[in-house]
């Protein structure tokens, strides 16, 4: 008699990104309670098991949903554009970003959220670790509960930058801000959702709310995270104030450690990389960001030193004025390619090796290596089926080198989180994107119009 399952999801390859890299052509796998119970060709698992559903065919890839390491899901997606391209970081961030920012609603939060949420399930990922920039925390869950997507998400949190006035905080406010967050949403909606001990990071925090947020982190039993050295700017500062370069200094505090992970490390030194890696931090490699707003990454950059040294590295997309997309199999592609070019070494990052960062690295990034990344019996069901019946995946010779040099979200059929639909035939399940969209649109004009800052289209609109 065979054994009852949930759903058994059919596939042309399923791409396991198990232990030894397995490829199963022909293959399925068979979910039950929102989880994997086997992995294997399709033949044996139709005789095994009987399922109340069957997905996919034999013109689908099968993958393990992606993680997305860093992203910024509120301020920018109803405004994706609007900021300049031609801005140096200073001014990008500063006179553009922040006061774009602060003066969301928090139904303008929420909306924002589910849309960064809709462009990342849509192109294949699952889970997201969000940069700390969120005003309106509680709307924020509320809205993305309803999305279906796993994240983890920080409020706005720093102590040192005394504009704009809604984000103003001393250091105690800040302090029982991230109390506050990660006594209230460390787990929620069955797991899928937490809060992490995250900082805006760069110049803003003070030393003694470093601290408390690594004490905070270490308490909870959660990952920390911030921002760091994507530009000059904050080595200089680090060097100025201590004496020491930002990386140093943290170690020095007590801050880095193997829960921590820091967005971008554009600008670190050789030294920097040894504490980095002695500690266990991970990296997030924000390629597209660095590219629009000019690190020098591929002048600078040590990502494959940091590789080298045996620091995790993972992928994130950043915010939608810094990248202006949320679809990580784009930035999986810049990764392969970035360091090829400025080494001259065709065997820097290999495809195989860039999905390995978008997939398993962003899953040990996030604590969450035993739950998702690969698909393997006990993990987590968050799958993305890959139609092949188009363009950019045909003829289908090589599957690591279709994923990343060829295809990108758009081949996205099917999603499911935790074993639940979250998009059906490239569509979201939760609510009606026309209208959504629709809302989308109304919003981000008025944010807009309310912040004062001006249009900069460099081509006239009659």
């Amino acid at each position: 008699m065979k054994e009852q399952v949930d759903t058994l999801v059919k596939a042309w390859y399923v791409v396991t990104m198990n232990e030894t890299r397995d490829i199963i052509k022909n293959g399925a796998v068979a979910l039950n309670n929102g989880s994997i119970v086997e992995v294997g060709k399709y033949s044996d698992l139709e005789e095994k098991y009987d399922a109340k559903e069957t997905l996919g065919s034999d013109r689908f890839v099968l993958t393990p949903g992606m993680i997305n390491t860093h992203i910024h899901i509120t301020g920018e997606p109803l405004t994706r554009g609007y900021v300049p391209d031609d801005t140096p970081f200073e001014e990008n961030v500063f006179e553009w970003l922040c006061p774009l920012y602060s003066v969301y609603t928090a139904e303008e939060e929420s909306l924002s959220a589910k849309l960064a949420s809709v462009e990342m399930l849509k192109s294949g990922t699952t889970t997201f670790l969000e940069a700390g920039t969120i005003r309106f925390l509680d709307d924020v869950f509320e809205a993305l509960e309803e999305v279906g997507i796993r994240g983890r998400l920080g409020r706005w949190i720093w102590d040192l930058p005394p504009e704009p006035d809604v984000y103003k905080q001393n250091t105690d406010e800040s302090i029982n801000l991230l109390q506050y967050q990660l006594d209230k949403y460390k787990d929620v909606a069955q797991g899928r959702l937490g809060a992490w001990s995250t900082l805006v990071g760069h110049t803003t925090c003070s030393d003694p709310l470093w601290k408390a947020a690594r004490e905070l982190a270490t308490e909870h039993d959660t990952g920390m995270s911030f921002h760091m050295s994507p530009a000059k700017l904050d080595p200089d500062f680090f060097v100025s104030e201590f004496g020491h370069r930002p990386m140093i200094h943290l170690d020095e505090l007590g801050i880095l450690n193997d829960d921590v992970v820091i967005t971008h490390c554009v600008q670190v030194d050789d030294k920097e990389i040894s504490v980095m890696a002695d500690s266990g931090v991970h990296v997030s490699h924000c390629p597209t960001t660095a590219l629009k707003v000019s690190y020098g990454v591929t002048q600078v950059g040590k990502i494959p030193e940091m590789k080298m040294a045996g620091i995790n590295v993972a992928i994130g997309t950043d915010g939608n004025n810094a990248s202006n997309y949320s679809d990580l199999m784009r930035a999986t592609y810049l990764v392969a390619g970035l360091f090829k070019d400025s080494r001259q070494d065709p065997q820097m990052f290999p495809a195989e090796i860039a999905y390995e960062m978008a997939t398993l690295g962003g899953a040990k990034a996030m604590q969450l290596e035993n739950e998702i990344g690969s698909i393997e019996i006990g993990k987590k069901a968050d799958l993305v089926l890959h139609d092949t019946d188009r363009p950019e995946w045909r003829p289908l010779l090589n599957v690591m080198n279709q994923l990343v040099w060829s295809a990108d979200g758009r081949g996205v059929h099917t999603v499911l989180v935790d074993g639940v639909k979250v998009v059906e035939e490239g569509r979201v399940t939760a609510f009606d994107e026309e209208k959504f969209y629709a809302d989308c649109q109304n919003a981000g004009e008025a944010v807009v119009q309310r912040s004062g800052l001006p249009d900069k289209s460099k081509y006239p609109v009659l």
